[in-house]
């Protein structure tokens, strides 16, 4: 079951990749990120009552795991998110995609320190066989889906982005995981989490007027294309936090970031970038495809 829910989590963070790239060609991101956090909190609030009612569990609360999904929201949501809506824009939805597949080692250095989680011989070998295939996926740079060569500081700046994304993607879902632990509480949890994002992008955001000029500016596509990265994002935390429930979160975070499996099939078939079937990426489809069926036999 730890699985499949993160693979859905998966599933779901990389329709938001591209949801991203076009909704920010319609509207800044700047205002954007607001109708995402905005989307993050009212999408399961709306599905809360729902499943409030179907289940046995009654409603309780508890103020650590209430306090660890708050800063997961400000690690993951508000600083790893934001940075990921950057890195999109510099570096391009494929390049960013891997970046964003590095997060796992950073969890599994948190889950270590933080959850006392130890990893097996085998374990770490499916890791490494999933990197090793992450890493084949990756576009060449020059190619039209790994996009034109960074340099200077385009490059810097890309760079800069990425691991920051890396690291707020790693530490938030370490710190997701830990409140899950005590309070499984997947839907509230993540209100509790975009409430916290939604305050600090307010706190951040300096220039008001030009947010409103941008939203004001926008097509009505731009509004339903920033309302899919909210509900896509906010169905993959969700998935994602449930998945901790039944297995390490390091495993969890490794198996949601393997979203080069749907960014690179998309890319190629359906954006018609057919350069970059080639057997160096079908093989680390091989690869990541076959760590994750033996971390599901596992």
């Amino acid at each position: 079951m730890g699985v499949s829910f993160a693979l859905a989590a998966m599933v779901c963070f990389a329709a938001n990749i591209f949801f991203t790239r076009y909704a920010m060609t319609r509207m800044s991101v700047d205002a954007g990120f607001f109708l995402v956090l905005a989307t993050n909190i009212l999408f399961p609030a709306a599905l809360y009552p729902i499943e409030l009612a179907a289940r046995a569990a009654p409603w309780s609360w508890n103020w650590k795991a209430a306090a660890l999904f708050a800063a997961a929201g400000f690690v993951g949501t508000f600083l790893g998110r934001r940075f990921l809506f950057d890195a999109v824009k510099i570096l391009g939805p494929s390049r960013a995609s891997v970046f964003h597949s590095t997060a796992p080692a950073f969890a599994l250095v948190g889950a270590w320190l933080l959850a006392g989680e130890r990893m097996g011989w085998y374990e770490i070998l499916l890791m490494v066989i999933v990197w090793i295939g992450l890493w084949f996926t990756q576009p060449r740079a020059g190619s039209t889906t790994g996009g034109a060569p960074l340099i200077g500081d385009a490059l810097s700046k890309g760079m800069f982005v990425g691991l920051m994304t890396v690291a707020g993607f790693g530490l938030g879902n370490v710190l997701r995981g830990l409140a899950m632990r005590d309070w499984e509480e997947a839907i509230f949890g993540t209100v509790l989490s975009s409430i916290t994002a939604l305050a600090c992008q307010a706190l951040a955001t300096r220039d008001w007027g030009k947010v409103r000029a941008q939203f004001r500016a926008a097509s009505p596509a731009a509004y339903w294309l920033y309302f899919g990265c909210g509900v896509s994002t906010s169905m993959g935390a969700m998935f994602a936090a449930v998945a901790m429930t039944h297995m390490e979160i390091a495993l969890v975070v490794l198996v949601v970031h393997t979203t080069p499996l749907v960014i690179f099939p998309v890319s190629v078939f359906i954006l018609k970038n057919r350069e970059e079937l080639n057997p160096r990426t079908l093989v680390g489809a091989f690869l990541v495809l076959a760590g994750i069926a033996l971390l599901a036999i596992r």
